[in-house]
């Protein structure tokens, strides 16, 4: 299929690699377990009802979500409210 390399552009042109999607990296500062059901599910659905793709990436100890470089403070801003919702 293909090799998909997450590199910072400078990085990226520096290696003479093409740059196909220029994003911004959110990285959600809760400890997730990598066997949590839904938690991402719900935030990308979110992202989508604004008509915003993401490619989210589950690492061990955080999630991060890669959205379109022009976007990423509308990104922040949607997280920002579905946080404040779902406050205890």
């Amino acid at each position: 299929e293909g090799t998909t390399v997450i590199a910072l552009e400078e990085e990226a042109k520096a290696a003479g690699l093409a740059t196909v999607f220029r994003c911004g990296m959110v990285t959600l500062n809760i400890h997730s377990s990598l066997e949590a059901v839904g938690f991402l599910a719900a935030i990308t659905a979110r992202l989508a009802a604004a008509g915003m793709g993401v490619n989210p990436v589950s690492a061990f100890y955080h999630d991060h979500l890669f959205v379109p470089a022009d976007r990423a403070e509308e990104a922040m801003e949607i997280l920002t409210r579905l946080a404040e919702e779902n406050r205890d």
